[in-house]
């Protein structure tokens, strides 16, 4: 069962950021890093079913939308793209854009795509430090600048871009018109306290996202599957014989593995492909058991079935 630190990636972007800290030493004074991907230390390893990144934005992202699984098959690639944000920090002002602000046809889609309209089409809305946003496959969205937030994703780099701020860069119109939905999303579904220690954040059919917020000095047991992932968002933790600090993350690849948190906590985004949470996740080593803050079940089962809802 392998336990260890995921290494790191930067990807440089037109509207990344030149200072990373404090979740990452690595400068981008020579040239701006966007997002900082984290990948198995062994590049011979299995390829991870998920890819977890931090991003830095100081200018927005293009709009853009990602094929389902069904279209990017038929495209020859291995499943498309479904995604979860977590906003780590976010600048008075800043705002996300996620699906439609109205209902609209394919045709008037693809007009708004060619005249530049579509940036007056997907619903903005700000956001603010802990805001968790679910981006189904299909979904139309944008990130403003101002923003670092941890993303998990299916692992897939297919991106169809429709409105890139005069980048100059390719635009993908047929095959973003041909995935997108054209309508607004459900409200979406507010996070489910499973224990003290556990918030469901994102239960969807590809993967899960949790909180986990574990008091200093207490000992944990990690009960994983074949991929877990433990991104570090305050504090600090041993986890095997790992040690995770902020900004980092540790790949756990099944089997039982201990966690002995530091002096100051530990406040952790949790992701692994499942298609619910998995309930014995975290089990206390003093023995006290884990108990529920409520009864959860009729939330876990509502989070998990409208997760990917469209109106």
């Amino acid at each position: 069962m392998p336990i260890e630190h995921a290494s790191v990636r930067a990807m440089p972007k037109p509207w990344g950021v030149s200072d990373l800290q404090p979740w990452s030493s690595i400068d981008g004074t020579g040239g701006a890093v966007g997002e900082l991907w984290f990948e198995r230390a062994d590049s011979n390893a299995p390829t991870p079913a998920l890819l977890l990144k931090l991003l830095f934005t100081s200018a927005p992202l293009s709009i853009q939308v990602h094929p389902d699984d069904t279209f990017a098959r038929a495209m020859g690639m291995p499943n498309g793209k479904s995604e979860a944000w977590y906003i780590i920090s976010a600048e008075p002002g800043a705002q996300i854009a996620v699906g439609l602000n109205r209902r609209i046809t394919p045709q008037e889609l693809r007009t708004a795509i060619t005249n530049g309209s579509i940036i007056d089409l997907v619903q903005w809305r700000p956001v603010a430090k802990g805001d968790v946003i679910f981006i189904p496959a299909g979904t139309i969205h944008a990130i403003g600048a101002g923003i670092v937030l941890a993303e998990i994703q299916q692992r897939s780099d297919t991106t169809f871009r429709l409105f890139d701020y005069g980048r100059q860069r390719e635009l993908h119109i047929d095959n973003g018109v041909a995935v997108a939905n054209i309508a607004p999303l459900r409200p979406p579904r507010h996070p489910v306290r499973l224990t003290l220690e556990r918030t469901v954040l994102v239960a969807s059919q590809h993967f899960v996202l949790e909180r986990l917020e574990l008091p200093e000095g207490s000992s944990w047991a990690l009960l994983a599957d074949s991929e877990t992932w433990v991104l570090a968002l305050d504090g600090h933790a041993a986890i095997g014989l790992a040690a995770l600090s902020v900004g980092q993350a540790i790949f756990v690849g099944g089997g039982r593995a201990s966690i002995e948190v530091g002096a100051n906590g530990l406040t952790a985004l949790v992701a692994y492909p499942a298609s619910g949470p998995i309930g014995s996740l975290l089990h206390r080593l003093s023995g006290q058991s884990i108990k529920p803050v409520r009864s959860v079940a009729s939330d876990v089962t509502k989070l998990t079935g409208l997760a990917e809802a469209h109106t």
